[in-house]
């Protein structure tokens, strides 16, 4: 891999190359995040949405969000028919600080919470859990009884599941800001093979974390406030 190449990898911003018929020639590092969350084809017609009338390069200043990610242009290249490149630029915030509500928050075990609430679905049913948690994650604030009752309403939704992943681990590159400060995001993330049924999930809006969810997948991103 040339200099090049790996400055590339290495950039937070997602880049993609995609042939003329949607498939993706290439994908950075953090491109291949966003393509966890969103489908090849989607972003490939954000490409020709953006691109240039004719061949050569464009970029767009735009206000675009996409599952957590905001992003605020997008460049476009291409110099034949059979390619096209294209780059998002995200922006700092994540979402926006008056989505989240972080008054009734207290110091709490993020992994005593997530087993507590696996201990649970185990009693109803039985799910053999893998769980994969970065051990350097300290003890935050969060709202210990919001996040249990939505992650227990989460967990269930994979009741059909024989096999789930349990992932907590912290965010790289990301961050949102709160009332002028910035906080690092910690991701718990539940997933499986089988797809899930989201239909009975109540979540209210002002919650103290941000509520992602896919058809194999649930996201819960909250900030990391010591």
């Amino acid at each position: 891999m040339s200099f090049f190449e790996e400055w590339v990898e290495l950039d937070l911003n997602p880049i993609l190359s995609f042939s003329s018929s949607s498939k993706i020639l290439y994908s950075n590092s953090e491109a291949q995040f966003l393509l966890n969350r969103i489908k090849p084809k989607e972003l490939f017609d954000l490409a020709l949405a953006y691109a240039p009338k004719t061949f050569g390069a464009s970029t767009s200043y735009i206000d675009l969000t996409i599952k957590n990610y905001t992003f605020y242009a997008i460049s476009v290249k291409y110099e034949n028919d059979e390619e096209i490149h294209m780059k998002l630029y995200k922006s700092a915030m994540v979402k926006k600080e008056s989505k989240l509500n972080i008054k009734n928050i207290n110091t709490t075990n993020i992994f005593t919470l997530v087993d507590l609430s696996i201990s649970t679905s185990k009693i109803k049913k039985n799910i053999n859990f893998i769980k994969n948690y970065d051990p350097s994650i300290p003890e935050f604030k969060l709202d210990a009884s919001s996040f249990i009752k939505s992650l227990n309403q989460v967990i269930e939704s994979f009741n059909n599941s024989e096999n789930i992943t349990c992932s907590i681990l912290l965010k790289i590159g990301e961050y949102i800001k709160i009332d002028g400060k910035k906080y690092s995001l910690i991701s718990v993330e539940i997933a499986s093979n089988e797809k899930a049924d989201f239909s009975d999930i109540n979540i209210k809006e002002n919650n103290s974390f941000i509520l992602s969810l896919d058809d194999y997948k649930a996201t819960l991103d909250l900030p990391l406030i010591i």
